[in-house]
């Protein structure tokens, strides 16, 4: 029987903004499928999730997917925290989760993820401020995602679960991945995380999988990309 892998999280994990190919985990979930030997894919994504939504859930979620009697899943994708960083009311409003609460109940989560099985964990895409606020309440900024996302990785560490940064490049090659509202990855964005996720190493080493190639930017990334970094 192949094996099965839960991808749980937001509207990230969902796909959200991509009509094209219904998300990277979607895009993941088809290219997968044609491969025999390649693990069954279960999208499990719940647009507006936080960190203590997807805490509720997980074990629910995860029990009833093993598809045989007395089976359960392999492996556990998690994408989250994006809408804890999320202030509102204001810009300078109260987080969803205090970043003390967030580090914590992410601790919390892996411990019993990494008891159900093999972990992986996808790190949280950049916003496009000037878009903000959106449901007209909520903004998101970069400064408070870099340090849910450092948290994020922290935690991974310590815990020695395979962690996926998404982060990193210059703002202005993220605009062009993101929706109007700035918060939520167009098909482009998508896409570019699909293909992140479908050569990453531990995760193929996981599926027993043949390494796959990376993805190859187009030479005007290249070219911001160099700007940014001078």
């Amino acid at each position: 029987m192949p094996r099965k892998l839960l991808a749980l999280g937001d509207s990230g994990i969902y796909g959200w903004g991509d009509p094209e190919g219904g998300g990277w985990v979607e895009r993941l979930r088809r290219h997968w499928m044609g491969r025999d030997e390649a693990p069954v894919l279960y999208n499990l994504g719940v647009r507006g999730d936080g960190l203590e939504r997807l805490s509720q859930r997980l074990s629910g979620e995860f029990q009833v997917r093993g598809e045989l009697r007395r089976q359960v899943p392999q492996g556990l994708l998690l994408g989250i925290g994006l809408n804890d960083t999320a202030r509102v009311g204001r810009p300078d409003g109260r987080q969803q989760l205090e970043p003390e609460a967030f580090l914590y109940g992410f601790d919390r989560l892996l411990a019993e993820a990494c008891g159900l099985a093999p972990v992986f964990v996808v790190g949280l895409s950049p916003v496009h401020e000037p878009a903000m606020p959106v449901a007209g309440c909520l903004w998101y900024g970069n400064s408070d995602g870099d340090r849910y996302d450092r948290l994020l990785e922290e935690v991974c560490i310590a815990r020695q679960v395979p962690f996926l940064r998404l982060r990193g490049e210059a703002l202005e090659i993220w605009e062009r991945r993101l929706c109007a509202d700035g918060l939520h990855c167009n098909s482009d964005g998508h896409r570019w995380i699909f293909e992140r996720v479908r050569a990453w190493p531990e995760l193929l080493n996981w599926a027993g999988l043949p390494p796959e190639g990376a993805c190859r930017l187009p030479q005007d990334e290249i070219r911001l990309q160099t700007m940014a970094s001078r």
